[in-house]
């Protein structure tokens, strides 16, 4: 863990902490994708990408399948494929990237954590939510903690 002083407000943050996310114009577009197609159902993907200082770079999206059980409770909830998650993170340390979150739909609800979500999320935790109207939102999520709203940015 980095400290690093905050000059404008005078205090210590950990700097391995995201303070903005950088999404790149290719995988945002590619996780539109995922998720549409995963509709009416959650759709859900891996985030992978690299961490510098606070300053987040999501640079590639990893598709997985919504393996959640019983099959009629997909359309308001999601598990992750545990064999995708393996397969990831070895792919990710192959291309110099690392793992840095997951990313999910809410077909007919809200960008926001639903309390599911923050019960079954393992912390600390990068997550974005896509809404049923198409908003993104991007969330660090920390045990015992409300989910923070974290800024992002689309980059070239």
């Amino acid at each position: 863990m980095t400290l690093e002083q905050d000059r404008d407000k005078g205090t210590c943050v950990d700097s391995d902490l995201p303070q903005q996310l950088r999404i790149g114009r290719q995988p945002l577009t590619h996780l539109g994708r995922v998720l549409d197609a995963a509709w009416p159902e959650e759709g859900c993907a891996l985030l992978l990408g690299r961490r510098r200082h606070g300053l987040w770079s999501l640079e590639r999206i990893w598709p997985c399948l919504n393996v959640w059980l019983p099959v009629e409770e997909r359309q308001l909830r999601f598990a992750l494929d545990p064999r995708e998650q393996l397969l990831a993170q070895k792919w990710a340390r192959s291309a110099g990237v690392e793992v840095l979150g997951s990313a999910h739909s809410h077909p007919c609800g809200e960008a926001m954590p639903s309390r599911i979500d923050r019960d079954l999320c393992f912390t600390p935790a990068l997550m974005l939510i896509r809404g049923g109207g198409g908003e993104l939102g991007c969330w660090w999520m920390e045990e015992n903690d409300e989910p923070r709203p974290l800024e992002w940015k689309m980059e070239d």
